[in-house]
């Protein structure tokens, strides 16, 4: 697949979108750290007409803020099986596996990146996901990886310096 096929991203959240650390504070709240050269590669992605599908394993208030305010398109929390989730999921949006990437960085997302037309992963990905992924970020997860993958996407079909000019 080239990746001006795709038309929707599946991002992972732990270790692809943050660090991979759970920290609470001291009530208790699970806190995350977001990255801003991931928001503004997702929202580049979306002005060039690309859709968000956030599909993560855990629940967290800090997750649904960042993606609101991201404005992305679908948001899925509490994903046991995210393979199985994404077949049906597909299957009722009409959406063709093969024009969807995957960024994940972890086993639970394997499965998922194997069906879909394009996978890539954060330099710290685990090596079962390196393997699979057709593009490995030189860039950790939480640390800018998703707007790296994002921009060498758009750049391979001329899409960044169009999607720049929207900013």
């Amino acid at each position: 697949m080239t990746p001006k096929q795709i038309k929707y991203w599946v991002l992972d959240v732990d270790g692809t979108l943050t660090d991979g650390g759970v920290y609470y504070d001291d009530a208790g709240n699970e806190i995350k750290k977001f990255n801003v050269k991931d928001g503004a590669g997702i929202k580049i992605a979306r002005d060039a007409g690309m859709k968000m599908i956030i599909l993560t394993g855990r629940e967290c208030k800090a997750t649904q803020r960042r993606m609101e305010e991201l404005h992305v398109d679908f948001l899925f929390q509490n994903v046991n099986n995210k393979m199985e989730f994404l077949k049906i999921f597909f299957k009722n949006n009409g959406i063709d596996a093969n024009e969807a990437g995957y960024i994940g960085d972890d086993l639970n997302d394997l499965a998922s990146m194997q069906m879909v037309g394009f996978a890539a992963c954060p330099a710290d990905a685990c090596e079962e996901v390196r393997q699979c992924a057709d593009y490995i970020s030189p860039v950790k997860g939480g640390c800018g990886a998703v707007r790296e993958i994002m921009e060498h996407v758009l750049r391979q079909n001329k899409g960044w310096e169009r999607a720049v000019i929207k900013i």
